[in-house]
């Protein structure tokens, strides 16, 4: 797998991202970068306990990481969360399903990613 086909895959803005970062292999090392990032697992468990701000700074790191990267998928899920959450309080039901988008959008690009990175290492 290319870095162009690994953004075609999660539906990331390759030509974006290469207009910022020039080289796939500079694109390649930020992207794996991402495999080690915390912030949707600080997400899941900040909302579990109902740490709205903790919630929110990790909806807001994630939605950065995103943008920057330009994985556009995963950071227009993230950006929705962030506004959900900002200056929020309480936890409420309408949170579920944008958690869920976030959860699919992730999970998608983080197995975009492991696939660049297998192939990298063929």
């Amino acid at each position: 797998m290319t870095v162009k086909e690994c953004y075609e895959a999660m539906g990331a803005d390759y030509d974006d991202v290469m207009g910022r970062l020039r080289k796939d292999e500079r694109v390649q090392k930020f992207l794996l970068k991402v495999l080690d990032d915390k912030s949707f697992a600080l997400l899941c468990s900040s909302l579990e306990s109902r740490d709205m701000a903790e919630a929110f700074r990790a909806a807001h790191t994630m939605k950065g990481v995103s943008q920057n990267l330009s994985l556009m998928r995963l950071y227009h899920s993230a950006n929705e969360m962030s506004e959900l959450l900002r200056d929020r309080q309480d936890y409420g039901a309408d949170i579920e399903p944008v958690l869920e988008k976030v959860r699919e959008d992730y999970e998608l690009t983080i197995a975009c990613i492991k696939q660049l990175a297998e192939s990298a290492q063929a």
